[in-house]
Order: C-alpha cells, then sequence, then structure tokens
C-alpha cells in the first residue's frame, strides 16, 4: 500500500470536525474510487464513510508501514485495544466508536476486520478458495457491514448483498496486486489453484502463465459477488445507491482491465484513467436508474464464511 506520509497523522483537534477533516484528507490521498462515489452522499454521510475509511486504514497500516511483522502485530493489538475500550483512544478512534455505536454496527463486524488484517503480518499463504472467501469477508466483507450502518440500510437481505459488495472488490484488489503483494512475501492466490502448474508456480518459469489463470479465474468468482451486490441496491436510500454504484463501478473496471490484458498482474499495477473514469461514472447513473430488481441472496456465496457473519 501507499505509504501515509503525505497526510497528516492526527487530526488538527479533538473535534468530530477536525476528525472528519483528517478523515477526509486520507479517504482523497488513498481511495480515489471510493472518492469519485463520495461525491454523491450527503454530507454527513460523507463525514461517516470518511472516518470508517480512515480506520480501516490506520489498521492496514499498522501492519503495512511497520518495521517488520511483530512491530506489525504489536502496532494493531494496540488499535485494537482501543477499540474494545482497553487503553485511551485517539480522537479518530473516539469518532469511530460513536459512529459504530450511534449507528448499532455490530462490534463483531469490526472484530472480524481487525482479525482479517492480522492475518496479512508475516508471509501470507491462502490454501483454497474457501480459506481466500474468508480472508476477504474479514477484510471488506466487514466493510460492507460497517457501510450499511453508515448509510442507514437495516434490511437484513441488502447487508448481505453489501458483503458481496466488499468481497468483489477485495478479489480485484487481490488481482490487481498480485506483484506488489509478492514483494512484501504475501501470495492471496489459493495454492490449490496454482499447483496445478507445478511446484513453486508463483516464482517458477510458469509463473506468468499460473498468475494469468488463476487472475483471470478469480475475477470471473468476483464478478458473481458485484452482481449479487448489485441486486442489494434498491434498499440503499437514493444518493446513498448512486455514491455506492460509482464506487462498484470504477472498482470493476479495473478486473475487467486487467482482464482485457490477459491477466497479467505480474506486468504491474492495472489502473484505470482519468478520462476512463468520467465515462463509467456517466455509465454508472445509467446503472442507477435500470438497477436489477430485488432477488432473493444466493445463500451459497457465504458458504465459505457464514459462521463468520453477524448475528
Amino acid at each position: 500500500m501507499t505509504s501515509t506520509a503525505l497526510v497528516p497523522t492526527r487530526p488538527p483537534s479533538g473535534d468530530p470536525a477536525g476528525v472528519e477533516q483528517l478523515a477526509q484528507a486520507v479517504l482523497s490521498h488513498h481511495a480515489r474510487s471510493f472518492r469519485w462515489g463520495q461525491f454523491f452522499l450527503p454530507p454527513d454521510v460523507a463525514d461517516e464513510a470518511a472516518v470508517v475509511y480512515a480506520f480501516c486504514r490506520e489498521a492496514d497500516d499498522a501492519v503495512d508501514e511497520a518495521a517488520d511483522p511483530e512491530a506489525g502485530a504489536v502496532a494493531l493489538q494496540a488499535l485494537r485495544a482501543q477499540f474494545e475500550g482497553r487503553s485511551p483512544r485517539t480522537p479518530l478512534v473516539e469518532r469511530f466508536c460513536d459512529i459504530v455505536e450511534r449507528r448499532q454496527i455490530p462490534k463483531s463486524a469490526v472484530q472480524d476486520l481487525l482479525d482479517g488484517i492480522a492475518q496479512d503480518t508475516g508471509p501470507v499463504t491462502i490454501q483454497d478458495d474457501g480459506e481466500l472467501l474468508r480472508y476477504c469477508y474479514r477484510v471488506a466483507g466487514t466493510v460492507g457491514v460497517l457501510m450499511c450502518g453508515v448509510l442507514r440500510v437495516t434490511d437484513r437481505e441488502a447487508i448481505q448483498n453489501a458483503i458481496d459488495l466488499g468481497v468483489a472488490m477485495q478479489l480485484t484488489n487481490i488481482c490487481r496486486d498480485v506483484r506488489e503483494d509478492l514483494d512484501r512475501d504475501r501470495v492471496y492466490l489459493p495454492k490449490t489453484r496454482l499447483d496445478a502448474f507445478g511446484p513453486d508456480a508463483i516464482t517458477g518459469p510458469r509463473a506468468r502463465e499460473a498468475v494469468r489463470q488463476v487472475v483471470r479465474d478469480l475475477l470471473a468468482m468476483a464478478d458473481r459477488y458485484y452482481e449479487s451486490g448489485f441486486r442489494g441496491l434498491r434498499a440503499i436510500p437514493a444518493r446513498g445507491r448512486l455514491a455506492i454504484v460509482v464506487a462498484a463501478e470504477l472498482y470493476r473496471a479495473i478486473g475487467h482491465q486487467l482482464r482485457r490484458n490477459g491477466g497479467d498482474a505480474l506486468a504491474g499495477r492495472t489502473v484505470v484513467g482519468p478520462v476512463k473514469k468520467l465515462w463509467l461514472v456517466g455509465r454508472s447513473l445509467v446503472r442507477y436508474l435500470f438497477l436489477p430488481a430485488r432477488a432473493r441472496h444466493q445463500r451459497e456465496l457465504h458458504a465459505a464464511f457464514h459462521t463468520l457473519l453477524p448475528r
């Protein structure tokens, strides 16, 4: 992940406005796709969404920016202690906890998020699709739960769809960042899929072939979760709905671009340029007007992690 050095690390004051100013700066610097979507949110919802993103980012950076895995684990435990009220809270964590309480967000979702990020300390190997989907739920499906609280969504079925959208985005993220993650000794591509190309497929002579095939397969998996995610968007208030459509379309476009490149994630990070993003925003408006009808959630999409879901 990109260093946070270019954005402030502490709010200019402890009041909510100061915390939200920091959160908006973090969001603008690190999450351009989400920033485009956030433009369509009511101001109070946009501020809460930025705080949620900043908290998630701080948890990520506790591990990613640490000098070594042990230091990352310690930093993440310190953040968990703040969330649980076992140590004094920074203004950002205090504001985040206030949002969790007021919006009645399941605290188990935050704990699962932190558990997922803890998996990133030290070398990472994912054995199979089930383990991959559990990881995606923890680090991104849970964010769908958090955002439902921020967007004032209480429909249980819609929350299941929001989880799917988070899983889809994380699968896209994993496919995009194969080379960057490999440099960190992290391999999220399932070992059972890579093994079809021989031992040490990710670093061996067939690495490019293996990555291309596995990435294409995972992007196809992501599409199933995107489609499920879109089916729940009618339950979101209108402006929040448009914001999520825009953010999801921009993120999904990364996967589509990577697929057009043959799934060659080892060639470097796939990006979507500003002109294409403007076009996608326009397409998002059309999708917003013609969203698919609500449909019963496909329970098999959650088979790998159903025991983790908030009750």
